[in-house]
């Protein structure tokens, strides 16, 4: 069995789970790959072919449980709260409509910003594989008389 059945196997091994991840790498630890051989590892976890109604999860994103992922919902939280109030003030106190564009302005973008942030390291990246049928149409073999058809005329 030359090396690069041997890795063919611990792939397979590791996509079954019967082999962990850290103890793969620990048996790869010594092995020389060269480019092709690792291009291949590569592709086969990333572009096998999955059966139809299957998730796919896919966590490159970093944990929305970090700190400075916190510290910012804390910041846009309290931006959001301070532009939507002084904007409500405003409101009561006749101030000019531009600045009362500017606070509306500056309550929207705070949420953008943690809408943007929240969708890219606190959702999970789900994929739900489907595949859709090909369509097909078929022509009428027969004439508009048959089978129920009725030819309308004005």
């Amino acid at each position: 069995m030359n090396s690069r059945d041997q890795l063919q196997t611990l792939l397979e091994e590791v996509a079954s789970g019967k082999v962990s991840v850290s103890d793969a790498r620990d048996a790869l630890e010594g092995v020389d790959l060269d480019i092709a051989t690792y291009q291949k590892a590569v592709e086969h976890g990333v572009f096998n072919p999955v059966e139809p109604g299957t998730i796919v999860r896919a966590k490159l994103a970093p944990s929305g449980e970090s700190a400075l992922v916190m510290l910012l919902f804390v910041w846009g939280i309290f931006w959001s709260l301070y532009w939507a109030s002084s904007l409500i003030y405003g409101l009561f106190h006749s101030w000019d409509q531009q600045q009362l564009a500017y606070h509306l302005f500056s309550t929207f973008l705070t949420l953008i910003i943690l809408g943007i942030v929240y969708m890219k390291w606190v959702l999970p990246d789900l994929i739900a594989v489907k595949y859709a049928r090909p369509k097909f149409v078929p022509e009428h073999t027969y004439r508009h008389e048959e089978k129920g058809w009725v030819d309308y005329k004005l």
